[in-house]
């Protein structure tokens, strides 16, 4: 959605715009409260998140939850089309599809049981969306992992955690081994907005945390 691009060009606080925008109130004037349940419409629409999701984790009646949603998307067009263009796509191919081809197959889209085509679509929206982001991981460990050793560095890559990549670095070497991760990472994938990383660093991992 051009919306969201848009924000995240600018480096805005995304989830205080959903909730400005959302809740029909200024964008300095959004509370705690308003930015938290928009955080969770956020994240929660990428998972196929239904009414009753969102009242159970906002603790919120399933009619508020409902017009959260239906606002989301009326704030976001893109946001539905795309994720409904995935559903139709995974219908039609049997399978979900990353931005780099990998495939999840779908069977589930097919099925007799009301329960199961639900789950179906849920996933058909998620998979692209979070093996995309698997996809790019991968890749980041890789470049970064060739760099280090294409420059014969005593630094090695020990850990991959979600989006997260954990090094050992040897001290006299930790501004170029920073310098290759954000070459790397960043670089990892072309998008419509780029890549953001922060790094950390400690004598152990509850240090760099």
């Amino acid at each position: 959605d051009q919306k969201l691009i848009d924000a995240y060009r600018m480096e805005k606080d995304i989830h205080a715009i959903t909730a400005s925008q959302v809740f029909h109130v200024p964008f300095d004037q959004v509370t705690p409260l308003q930015r938290r349940n928009a955080k969770a419409v956020n994240f929660g629409i990428v998972y196929g998140i239904s009414s009753f999701g969102l009242a159970e984790d906002l603790g919120i009646s399933r009619k508020e939850a409902a017009e959260y949603i239906e606002q989301y998307y009326q704030t976001y067009p893109g946001i539905r089309s795309f994720l409904e263009g995935l559903v139709t796509s995974a219908r039609e191919k049997g399978y979900s599809e990353t931005m780099y081809g990998r495939r999840r197959p779908m069977p589930e889209l097919k099925s007799s049981n009301f329960m199961q085509r639900q789950f179906g679509e849920r996933v058909a929206k998620n998979a692209p969306i979070q093996g995309t982001a698997a996809d790019i991981i991968k890749i980041a460990m890789i470049r970064v992992s060739r760099r280090l050793k294409e420059e014969k560095l005593k630094s090695r890559l020990i850990l991959q955690v979600h989006d997260e990549l954990l090094l050992e670095t040897a001290k006299d070497e930790l501004e170029k081994v920073s310098r290759i991760l954000e070459e790397e990472m960043t670089g990892a994938a072309k998008l419509a907005v780029r890549l953001e990383i922060d790094m950390h660093t400690g004598n152990s991992w509850y240090e760099a945390k």
